[in-house]
């Protein structure tokens, strides 16, 4: 019965409601003077056919504020909802843009405004700086042995050493690894060689992708890193599924995966993100926004504050901290692994920073940026240099470590150059292989064809690689 009167009474509201609107004008203009009149009726309605209402009736003729003022909460299949009449739109973004999480300013000091954070040892703190040390080496290294034309292609990741060395250290070796193609120091972090990393670019016969990747498009089963791939954003679903799967087995891990701002344009991004969210997968979003998508600044791809808000809109927890920060970093990714895998949700990590180097041996970064705005973030705005100061100010490291540190890389890299150049190719019978348990007839005529090719033109063919 208390149901059947709160119906009716419900209805003689809104029927009040539909009289009076006739002497109000159109429902399209807002007029801010009836803000301050009252009259509403609070109508919950709960799962299933029955239905609870609660009215409330506190207005008098005189008072009445009409439609605009009917408040009503009601469960839709997509989601509870809570009814008002002043048409308002959601704003294009925030007043405020999303604070940046930070440890050390600039300088490699502590700033003023650290909270609390997972503290790092001595031998821990050393060994980031030394990785990433590494990495810069490697990149310099590698990327002038491509301009010798002693490899086919390379890609740097200088100017974001502290992204990939302190998210790699905040990570468990038993999490998975999505990369795109500026993770090396993940890599590096996780225990593969310089001599590795140099098979794989020479794709000699210790290369474990036997020679039919392209060069930096590295992977490792043992150290779980899935194989890179070209296609942008394509690791985005793959990460939430391997995540999930970790949930369902109970594995104490999360997946993690790493790409750019240009990522964030691809429908596999937005697809990621829901499936993630819908899911809740324990995967970690980690996006390095370097402020440039090969030559297509971000403010040519989105209106929004950067990344970190898509993450709130799909209904992931999100963070932006600073990528040039190794501090940050790491701690941003230590706590977001810990609460993906322990509430079993996804998080989303924005990294401000910027990428100094060309795209890769192919780009001329010149050609849309300045140079000056290059070395600034090169010398001035180095996250080694400014992670360097903070260890020689704790009194950890000297030049003297720094010289023989630097020497020491340096000389096994020569070192890793030369056997991995030396070292002979896979055979060419090999391109066929690791598709198919046994080899289909139409690709046992593709190679019979490709040797008849070979035996006319000889000259044609590269004499190092064994037929």
């Amino acid at each position: 019965m208390a149901v059947f009167l709160a119906r009716r009474a419900t209805t003689r509201l809104a029927g009040d409601l539909g009289r009076r609107r006739r002497h109000r004008p159109s429902p399209w203009f807002l007029s801010s003077s009836a803000v301050g009149l009252r009259g509403f009726c609070s109508v919950r309605f709960f799962a299933g056919h029955s239905a609870t209402a609660r009215v409330e009736e506190d207005y008098s003729e005189n008072e009445f504020a009409g439609a605009g003022d009917l408040e009503v909460e009601e469960d839709f299949p997509g989601g509870k909802l809570s009814f008002v009449g002043e048409m308002n739109f959601l704003p294009e973004s925030q007043r405020e843009r999303i604070n940046c999480y930070r440890v050390l300013d600039n300088d490699g000091r502590w700033t003023l405004y650290t909270s609390a954070f997972q503290k790092v040892s001595k031998e821990l703190a050393l060994k980031m700086y030394s990785q990433m040390v590494t990495l810069q080496i490697m990149d310099t290294t590698f990327y002038e042995a491509q301009r010798q034309g002693r490899i086919s292609f390379y890609v740097t990741s200088h100017g974001e050493e502290a992204i990939n060395i302190g998210s790699a250290a905040a990570l468990s070796d038993d999490d998975i690894v999505l990369p795109q193609y500026r993770e090396p120091g993940v890599l590096l972090w996780r225990g593969f060689t310089l001599q590795e990393f140099a098979n794989q670019l020479f794709g000699n016969k210790l290369d474990y992708g036997k020679g039919r990747q392209m060069p930096i498009h590295y992977g490792s089963s043992r150290l779980n890193y899935f194989t890179v791939s070209s296609p942008i954003a394509t690791q985005l679903p793959q990460a939430v599924g391997a995540a999930y799967s970790l949930k369902m087995d109970r594995k104490d891990a999360c997946a993690i995966a790493y790409f750019g701002d240009g990522a964030t344009s691809e429908g596999d991004f937005h697809a990621a993100l829901n499936f993630a969210a819908v899911t809740q997968a324990p995967v970690i979003f980690f996006c390095r926004n370097n402020g440039w998508a090969i030559s297509t600044p971000t403010v040519e791809q989105f209106r929004s504050d950067g990344v970190v808000v898509r993450g709130q809109a799909y209904g992931i927890r999100s963070i932006r901290v600073d990528g040039n920060d190794t501090l940050a970093v790491y701690n941003a990714v230590h706590t977001a692994r810990e609460m993906a895998i322990s509430e079993g949700i996804p998080i989303l990590v924005e990294a401000m920073t910027y990428r100094v180097s060309h795209h890769s041996t192919s780009d001329d970064s010149t050609k849309y940026r300045s140079a000056d705005e290059i070395e600034h973030w090169r010398t001035a705005r180095s996250p080694i240099s400014r992670y360097r100061r903070w260890i020689e100010g704790s009194g950890w490291w000297c030049n003297a470590q720094e010289t023989e540190l630097r020497n020491n890389v340096k000389q096994e890299l020569l070192q890793a150059i030369q056997v991995a150049e030396r070292m002979p190719k896979h055979e060419l019978s090999e391109v066929f292989t690791d598709v198919y348990d046994q080899i289909p007839s139409n690709l046992s005529d593709q190679h019979r064809s490709l040797l008849e090719t070979i035996r006319k033109h000889p000259s044609d063919y590269p004499t190092y690689v064994p037929v």
